[in-house]
């Protein structure tokens, strides 16, 4: 038995005061159960470490002397875990009162259930749309050539973003968001920890993957809504980020569509997928520049 009923795991890298908020966002409203909070820095330059260490001293706090990426920060801090469920929590959130009850509520009372995502908005309240397919690559081809914009409610194009998604109901979904994604111990012990050869992006979504095949489902529930600030950690080095991604979609598809029936599909997405990404990052950056009301050092 878990004497701990709920680990909240952040990888945090240089987002010294927006964690400082998410705590707070914690243990202003804590839940009514057993909790713990374990803070992986990944040898922040911006005094992260002393900060938390001075006003959350009740936090376990990891320490890295350098930056091992967000997956093995992620697996460094679940193998310090002791909850029944984990939380995978990025230091750019709000947490509303009651929200982690909820979620663990929720979890309690779907067994079958893997993992949890849960609604998102931005700073201003709008919706910031947080569930995706899984990226099939006709999916991503959609996407790319810009089909699932000309198509927003078509499913078959939009399978990949999902922007027919309405957010206003509980739904079994492929991949939420790994800003806040709750995972069953039982689940991870089956189907193991983020794989580490992703160690930024696309590594929620190969664990998702494998947790499905694993014949566990994954909901999105919009009963809890955070509020999500959004690229906090990778807007700092937003070109290289870009490059990352890419290489991460590229190697997702190495793994899960290896086939050789695949081949043109993958060589037309690498050449596509570039500039997209690009863009994407720029885009990224802009907006977190002008919504973040923190002071960034």
């Amino acid at each position: 038995m878990c004497d701990i009923t709920l680990s909240i795991v952040i990888v945090s890298w240089n987002t010294r005061d927006l964690l400082l908020q998410a705590l707070d966002s914690i243990y202003t409203a804590p839940p009514p159960f057993p909790f713990e909070v374990i803070v992986v820095d990944n040898a922040s330059a911006d005094g992260t470490v002393a900060a938390v260490q001075q006003a959350f001293p009740q936090v376990i706090l990891l320490a890295n002397a350098v930056n091992v990426g967000y997956a093995k920060g992620n697996n460094q801090g679940i193998e310090r875990t002791r909850g029944a469920y984990i939380l995978l929590l990025n230091p750019d959130v709000v947490l509303p009162g009651g929200g982690l009850e909820k979620a663990v509520r929720f979890m309690e009372q779907h067994p079958d259930a893997g993992a949890l995502g849960v609604r998102q908005v931005h700073p201003d309240g709008t919706l910031q749309r947080s569930v995706r397919g899984f990226p099939t690559p006709l999916g991503v081809l959609w996407e790319l050539v810009g089909l699932s914009r000309l198509f927003p409610k078509n499913r078959f194009f939009g399978a990949y973003r999902m922007t027919w998604f309405t957010y206003d109901r509980v739904a079994e979904v492929d991949q939420p968001m790994g800003t806040f994604l709750m995972l069953r111990r039982r689940a991870v012990e089956q189907v193991g920890l983020l794989d580490e050869s992703f160690p930024i992006f696309f590594n929620e979504v190969d664990w998702c993957l494998r947790c499905k095949r694993e014949g566990w489902k994954i909901y999105f529930t919009p009963e809890v809504e955070i509020v999500h600030y959004g690229g906090a950690s990778t807007s700092q080095v937003a070109p290289a980020m870009a490059w990352e991604s890419r290489r991460g979609l590229l190697r997702f598809y190495a793994r899960h569509y290896g086939s050789w029936v695949y081949a043109p599909m993958r060589l037309l997405i690498a050449l596509l997928s570039w500039p997209y990404a690009w863009w994407q990052a720029n885009r990224r950056r802009q907006r977190f520049r002008s919504e973040s009301p923190i002071g960034r050092t």
